[in-house]
């Protein structure tokens, strides 16, 4: 189970995220910021530090936001 990045992300992209994950799992993207969910380690640290609460854990996205779950993983397929 990882992080997920949901859609108030794309509004603000602040980054705290990047700057306080001790595995460097999260990337930025065109729009917004994504998880890689091989590399995250549960921590938290990202969720706790986002501005816009756009993070959440995987089993816990709003049903609103499930389609940020696969578009999370396709990032990380992609690249």
């Amino acid at each position: 189970m990882a992080f997920v990045i949901t859609s108030p992300c794309k509004e603000e992209k602040a980054g705290e995220c990047v700057e306080v994950c001790p595995v460097d799992c999260i990337e930025e993207g065109k729009d917004m910021f994504y998880i890689d969910p091989d590399i995250c380690i549960d921590c938290g640290a990202c969720e706790a530090v986002c501005p816009v609460e756009a993070i959440y854990m995987e089993d816990e996205v709003p049903d609103d936001e499930n389609e940020y779950i696969s578009l999370n993983r396709k990032f990380f397929e992609e690249s």
